[in-house]
């Protein structure tokens, strides 16, 4: 059996890392997203005090990282979901299955206090199986 090779994943044009991480990593037939944060390219929060509009950009941006991986959304096993207010849950599911569609990956939602990034509600980690 040959042993898996762990492969670093950066994408030229998202935030760079506010520590030492990178956007992915892939291990074997997995992909490892680190979270996702609502930020442009300048690591600026994109869409305000909108929830929906944050989890919008950071699916845009997550979408990035999976394409560069060899993945997309329909092969996400487990998301999860860091909010400073879980009551926004019902505010960022239909921008969920905007671009899950009928794909549901596992999920965990998780009701934080503040993230690293001053104004971000959101932050969304993931799983995915790479297709083969």
């Amino acid at each position: 059996m040959a042993k898996s090779k762990r492969e670093e994943i950066r994408v030229a044009g998202l935030n760079e890392p506010l520590s030492h991480y990178t956007d992915a990593v892939r291990f074997g037939d997995l992909l490892f997203v680190s979270g996702v944060a609502p930020l442009d390219g300048a690591g600026r929060v994109v869409g305000g005090n909108d929830a929906a509009a944050q989890t919008r950009q950071v699916f845009l941006n997550m979408k990035q990282i999976l394409n560069a991986g060899g993945c997309d959304f329909k092969d996400v096993l487990k998301v999860t979901v860091y909010l400073t207010d879980v009551n926004d849950r019902a505010r960022i599911n239909p921008v969920r299955k905007e671009f899950f569609g009928a794909h549901r990956p596992a999920s965990t939602l998780i009701g934080i206090r503040e993230f690293a990034v001053p104004g971000m509600l959101i932050e969304i980690e993931a799983v995915a199986g790479i297709p083969g």
